[in-house]
């Protein structure tokens, strides 16, 4: 049989009809797998962790240290709190319109539903759905693996929901003990800002280091709010600034190939990668979570970084803003035809002279990652899945 025939008929094969569920850090969860990749997804709010990539070799997302302790958590998003989500909307909240999503919004916190799990010739699909109801609409989790890739390729599907909104993902990684051994970079981007607002209360016992709606040009140099600060945060170099918890965004506009945001973790010897597309999800929002929230679930103990690929400006994202007068969408128009929103997270094995990525060269089917230290890492990703959603 050829090729193309094979590709037919495995796509003819019925999905199953039955997952079973397993309780995995508390939550009850799915877990599909295939020769690279093992993922759990939780069953309340979608939040995909632990994810095992490169064999079980690298165990990139962080998973909340509440998770185990029966504890009542009051915030629905807190509950589950691991790894990769979707939000719709993200940062949730009231609406112009006066219509209050949780935080996150429902695609974060309420229940999805189990549709199917089907392979495909490569690629192994795990299907879920959930029917929203702040805003009436549906909306389709698709988690795709393809053999041989480390790799995780999502798909959003969004129907109804009608109106502006601001959809995002909200990776949140496992950042390690060592300051300074998380390294970061990204891609090119046009306009950055600390958050424009106080974040952090210490009233409520939280406390921030970014100065108030600071400009952020480099993410080596991020102002801090202490007036004798000798010099500015390096966002580049983490974990920092032990007993602190900061949020940031950086906005990009669309170019020639995949937007890319890298994080090395040199105390372990892999690097984790995000692939988008700018012009569906220009912002990537970084959330330092630090040991800075002494009030519960937090209790001065969580230590994790969000890289939050996301459609979005802070609370004012449906208003005229420094962003959206730049050409940039703050909020996406949903109505009529199903939205489809695709993403691609990845974690592969570094060579120990690996330090900090200083670009990302694609090719047909393959992204090469090359480091400052002159060490270079290949690896298969199918990149123009962000543009054409097949796989």
């Amino acid at each position: 049989m050829r090729r193309r025939e094979l590709l037919i008929a495995a796509a003819a094969a019925p999905a199953s009809a039955q997952e079973p569920l397993r309780r995995i850090h508390s939550q009850p969860a799915w877990v599909v797998k295939n020769d690279r990749v093992e993922l759990a997804v939780t069953q309340l709010g979608g939040h995909m962790a632990p994810v095992k990539f490169a064999g079980g070799a690298v165990q990139p997302y962080h998973v909340s240290p509440w998770q185990d302790e029966g504890a009542k958590v009051d915030i629905p998003v807190l509950v589950p709190l691991r790894g990769d989500f979707f939000c719709l909307p993200f940062g949730g909240g009231k609406e112009p319109d006066g219509r209050e999503h949780p935080a996150h919004g429902e695609t974060a916190t309420k229940a999805w539903t189990f549709a199917g799990t089907a392979k495909a010739a490569a690629v192994t699909t795990l299907t879920l759905t959930m029917k929203t109801t702040v805003r009436a609409g549906k909306v389709t989790k698709k988690l795709m693996l393809v053999d041989g890739h480390d790799a995780v390729y999502s798909t959003h599907v969004i129907e109804g929901f009608a109106g502006d909104t601001t959809p995002g993902h909200h990776a949140t990684l496992r950042l390690p003990d060592r300051d300074g051994a998380f390294r970061l970079a990204t891609s090119e981007f046009v306009y950055g800002t600390t958050h424009p607002s106080e974040f952090a209360s210490p009233l409520a016992g939280e406390y921030q280091s970014f100065a108030i709606g600071a400009p952020v040009k480099d993410l080596s140099r991020v102002p801090l709010r202490f007036k004798d600060a000798k010099e500015d945060a390096d966002m580049t170099k983490l974990p920092a600034r032990t007993g602190y918890v900061d949020l940031m965004a950086i906005f990009k506009k669309p170019g020639a190939g995949p937007a890319w945001m890298t994080a090395v973790n040199t105390a372990e010897g892999y690097l984790w990668y995000a692939f988008k597309e700018p012009a569906v999800l220009p912002a990537t929002v970084f959330w330092l979570e630090n040991k800075g929230r002494h009030g519960a679930p937090w209790s001065g103990r969580n230590r994790c970084l969000g890289l939050e690929d996301v459609c979005w400006y802070f609370d004012k994202s449906y208003e005229p803003n420094p962003v959206n007068r730049m050409g940039i969408p703050t909020a996406m128009r949903l109505g009529g035809q199903p939205a489809n929103i695709h993403y691609i997270q990845g974690a592969i094995k570094t060579p120990p002279r690996f330090d900090v990525v200083r670009t990302v060269r694609f090719s047909p089917g393959r992204a090469e990652f090359v480091a400052a230290s002159g060490e270079r890492v290949s690896a298969p990703v199918s990149h123009e899945f962000l543009r054409t959603g097949r796989l």
